[in-house]
């Protein structure tokens, strides 16, 4: 067969893929397989097996091989897409895994193999679509349940309550936190529901249903060319961190939640914005403490926040929440969510550059350079942000009208259902899509 003597597949949709290979290029090749979803299973199995080789992934290697030589078998596909899902190329697991499930259609392990594979791509419609095909064979836990949740991350609430109505308390213990969540999440829908309309285009609705966040702004830049409210790269401001501040003050005075204090988390971004958070709320400061009850815990990015052992033990700790306690991030990045899911966010992005990074400017000659990272102490560069005009940005004109009172009528719409639940973190950017840059 050809894959035993590592023959250049013949189908034209791979050969720009064996060509980065040839150069040594394995992310570029990944990249054009994207675009290959249709090219013959056992080419792509050669062409994946070459790719995992030079990448050091010899379970991989081994599993795209043996798919190579036995296209046809059920054993041979199932365990190349499970390697795929495991080295975070789920992609490549789905054609594999959709043929072993139409080979052994009775098989509960390929169909959620499958589901998990959909699921890790954000294809969640189609996660919907072969579990209803199958809807007579279900468990309740885990296929109902995982039913429910990719028909909310689909938009599809209905659907997501019928199912749900169905599904009886679980038996095993290991499933009680998920029920908890998924009640929780539709619990979340209804009070939105009542406010924002929860269509393909409410990012502020959808990101508070899967996770409980209330999201202070949305991007004015792209939001009918693919962007819908989120940043794609964003070099952030003073004016835009005050502006999130004042829109937190405001989500708080409609939600009718009082904290006592601003709690500083330990990484240095964090600790600038809670200074500032502290002059705008009119509160004191304290250092981050689990357990604080009635607080603000002020992250500036959670993902920064987690980067050292101390940070990251932090955010660990917060996964459960305590009474009173409000997580509020400002830069949240949506294409690599936080460990934690805050209550309050300022903006999504998938890249900031915080305003006291390193920050690109133009040089003398006109062309764009790196400046250095502004290393003022903490509280000189919080009452500059404190001092800043708070003023948004008028964007493109493109993006819908996102007034201060939109917010607050939203947050005191849901506040009955707001601060409930722990923090998981958010696997998916839901029914809302956002275009994607490398």
């Amino acid at each position: 067969m050809f894959s035993r003597r590592n023959r250049r597949p013949t189908s034209p949709e791979l050969a720009a893929a064996w060509e980065c290979l040839d150069g040594g290029d394995v992310p570029g090749a990944l990249s054009e397989l994207r675009q290959a979803p249709s090219a013959p299973l056992g080419e792509v199995a050669v062409v994946v097996a070459r790719a995992a080789g030079a990448a050091g992934f010899d379970d991989l290697r081994k599993a795209a091989k043996e798919l190579a030589e036995h296209p046809d078998r059920v054993r041979s596909l199932y365990d190349y897409g499970y390697a795929c899902v495991e080295r975070g190329v789920s992609y490549l697991a789905i054609p594999a895994l959709r043929e072993a499930v139409r080979l052994a259609p009775d098989s509960a392990g390929l169909l959620r193999e499958l589901v998990s594979a959909y699921e890790r791509e954000e294809w969640h419609r189609e996660a919907v679509d072969v579990l209803l095909a199958r809807e007579g064979g279900l468990a309740d836990w885990p296929d109902r349940y995982l039913l429910v949740f990719n028909a909310v991350l689909a938009g599809d609430l209905e659907l997501a309550r019928l199912h749900h109505a169905r599904l009886p308390a679980p038996d095993d213990e290991m499933w009680l936190g998920a029920r908890d969540r998924q009640n929780l999440v539709l619990e979340r829908a209804a009070g939105a529901g009542a406010v924002s309309p929860l269509g393909g285009t409410d990012l502020r609705g959808w990101q508070y249903v899967m996770g409980g966040t209330v999201l202070g702004t949305l991007s004015p830049f792209g939001f009918d060319a693919g962007m819908t409210g989120r940043y794609a790269w964003i070099q952030d401001s003073h004016e835009q961190c005050l502006n999130g501040l004042l829109r937190l003050k405001s989500v708080l005075a409609a939600a009718g939640v009082q904290p006592r204090s601003v709690s500083l988390l330990p990484d240095r971004g964090s600790r600038i914005l809670g200074l500032a958070a502290a002059e705008v709320l009119g509160l004191v400061t304290v250092p981050f403490e689990a357990g604080r009850e009635d607080t603000v815990v002020i992250a500036y990015d959670l993902d920064e926040t987690g980067r050292t052992e101390q940070g990251a033990e932090a955010v660990q700790q917060l996964f459960h929440r305590a009474p009173g306690q409000v997580l509020h991030e400002h830069a949240s990045c949506w294409t690599d969510p936080p460990a934690v899911t805050a209550d309050s966010v300022t903006f999504l992005h998938q890249s900031v550059v915080a305003p006291w990074g390193e920050r690109l400017l133009p040089g003398a000659d006109g062309a764009v350079e790196t400046g250095e990272p502004d290393t003022r102490p903490e509280a000189e560069i919080a009452a500059e942000i404190v001092a800043s005009d708070p003023e948004p940005d008028g964007g493109d004109g493109q993006t819908p009208p996102d007034p201060v009172e939109a917010l607050t009528e939203f947050a005191a719409g849901v506040r009955g259902t707001w601060l409930g639940g722990d923090r998981a973190r958010l696997q998916s950017s839901g029914p809302v899509g956002s275009s994607r840059f490398m």
